[in-house]
């Protein structure tokens, strides 16, 4: 399994950071060498509770120790500070996972404060340089003693079959970012807690920070608690994580939001990956590989039931799609392309997970009623930047202090954790319109979109599904086909259309397959962009 770090996640430069508390005398080190300040009352509900008072006191950035110090901690020195298995928090209990620390450096100069609950109580985690192996000519040396961390990460089941110390499945590291692995055992695509003013022109994008974890030491079988504060000029969020270690990955959270000043687009649980290229377009020599990405689509399942798929774009310049809808049952980025060579990368993107959002009753029974499921699309001419987010965003907006009290759950899976009865969209490639042994027609584009499985497996011999086509703007050539792809697979098809169209502005399609009157597909929708 890979790192839980890599080079795209530090490079995109968005630090961590921490309320660190002031340290005072320290309790005695624990038998796994750690050391701790002095025990202070917790309960969710006191978390929850002070939180809200943060919300009402002016904004406090975040210290961040050393300055000096943690400039000359670049990616390189970084990478060669590791965490000492011995010092790993419930190395040897109460709790069956271990949970190890990123130390600060440039890319991540705000300090986490790290807690551990237990009774009804919490501690604070002091930091000290024994905890961590580093070079001997590592300017991490001059740190101060209590400077903090910089994240945690979770290792496997001490009473697993897999050696945890070299097993990690849940990582939290810069700004209020974090992900998990999937059953495929690789990390991808990451979530984060809030996201303000994704792709808004007139105002920068806001990055709250997870500031504080509070790591419940209670053991729950397959399950950790974790509890997270989130700050931001904007915002104040509580956070209580149940992720359970299954054959997959499972969060259960529970977020109370307080929001202390409006924001353009106020996106909720939002999802972030990144996307390159795939076969749908590709230009000419970009890269030696064929397709690069975390993610290939976002899946949604409509409050009314519609399943629908948007294969992903690189756009020309941002683009933000807005898809309306009431309490919807869930929507994820997803990566359906599970071929190896596909991809022919040592980085093993077809093992990238999918990350689903269930939207789950708040207090109340409430459920997320009336917003859309937005994505922005930004250009990206490199694999390290994450440029793809797919967020939850109310229809009314979210004045100066509201309170928003939100439940989900994400599941880091291989396919979609609810699989719908119908087909689903397996490619979608784009060519030169017109037919093959005839001059092709300039300014006309061909689609070819491919479905698998559902209904379509059970068609009887010589039975055809009829394509349903539309679009926003332009008009169908007369060449369409719809036909079973030649692999013999069953269920297997494929549809292909002519668009012509004039002009550079997006064109929004909308396509699925019937038979006898009833729809066979989930509904493939693309955004094309002329040129």
């Amino acid at each position: 399994m890979s790192d839980s770090v890599d080079r795209r996640t530090v490079l995109k430069g968005v630090a961590a950071a921490a309320a660190m508390s002031p340290i005072g005398e320290a309790l005695a080190a624990e038998p796994d060498g750690l050391q701790f300040e002095a025990p202070v009352a917790f309960s969710y509900e006191l978390f929850k509770s002070q939180a809200r008072e943060r919300a009402h006191a002016p904004y406090q950035p975040p210290p961040r120790p050393s300055p000096d110090v943690l400039q000359r901690i670049n990616y390189e020195q970084w990478g060669k500070i590791r965490y000492r298995d011995a010092y790993a928090l419930f190395a040897n209990g109460p709790g069956p996972f271990p949970v190890t620390f990123f130390h600060l450096g440039l890319f991540f100069q705000k300090a986490v404060g790290m807690h551990v609950v237990e009774g009804g109580q919490s501690r604070e985690i002091i930091y000290h340089q024994d905890y961590f192996d580093m070079p001997a000519n590592s300017p991490a040396h001059e740190l101060p003693r209590g400077a903090g961390f910089a994240g945690l990460r979770i290792q496997e089941s001490r009473n697993g079959a897999l050696d945890w110390r070299k097993n990690d499945w849940v990582a939290f590291l810069g700004a209020a970012y974090f992900r998990a692995i999937g059953e495929l055992r690789q990390y991808g695509l990451s979530a984060r807690g809030i996201a303000l003013d994704v792709a808004v022109a007139d105002r920068p994008e806001e990055f709250p920070d997870f500031t504080q974890f509070y790591i419940d030491s209670a053991p729950d079988g397959q399950t950790l608690t974790l509890y997270a504060l989130m700050e931001g000029p904007s915002i104040v969020g509580a956070y209580r994580f149940l992720m359970t270690r299954g054959k997959d990955v499972v969060m259960d959270i529970e977020s109370s939001l307080f929001v202390r000043a409006e924001v353009s687009r106020f996106g909720i649980a939002p999802l972030t990956s990144m996307y390159w290229y795939s076969e749908t377009k590709k230009p000419e020599a970009i890269d030696w590989r064929p397709e690069v990405h975390d993610s290939d689509g976002l899946e949604m399942w409509s409050g009314n039931g519609e399943r629908l798929w948007r294969p992903l774009n690189n756009p020309p310049r941002i683009m933000v799609s807005a898809f309306s809808d009431n309490n919807p049952k869930g929507f994820g980025l997803m990566q359906r392309d599970r071929v190896f060579d596909h991809y022919l990368d040592g980085v093993y993107y077809d093992r990238r997970p999918s990350l689903w959002l269930e939207p789950m009753p708040g207090p109340g029974g409430a459920g997320w009623g009336k917003g859309s499921i937005q994505l922005c699309e930004i250009p990206t001419d490199d694999e390290i930047h994450d440029n793809v987010v797919a967020m939850w965003v109310p229809a009314e907006p979210v004045p100066a202090g509201a309170e928003l009290f939100l439940n989900y759950k994400l599941y880091w899976v291989a396919d979609a954790p609810f699989p719908s009865d119908l087909a689903i969209t397996v490619a979608t490639r784009l060519g030169r319109g017109g037919q093959p042994g005839q001059p092709r027609p300039k300014g006309v584009r061909k689609f070819m979109v491919e479905w698998l499985g559902g209904p379509l497996t059970n068609l009887p011999f010589g039975v055809k599904p009829d394509l349903v086509v539309s679009t926003s703007r332009g008009t169908f050539g007369p060449y369409q086909l719809v036909e079973a792809m030649p692999d013999s697979v069953a269920g297997h098809w494929r549809a292909q259309f002519d668009l012509i169209v004039d002009g550079t502005d997006p064109v929004e399609l909308r396509a699925f397959l019937k038979s006898g009157g009833e729809t066979v597909t989930e509904t493939w929708m693309f955004q094309y962009h002329p040129f």
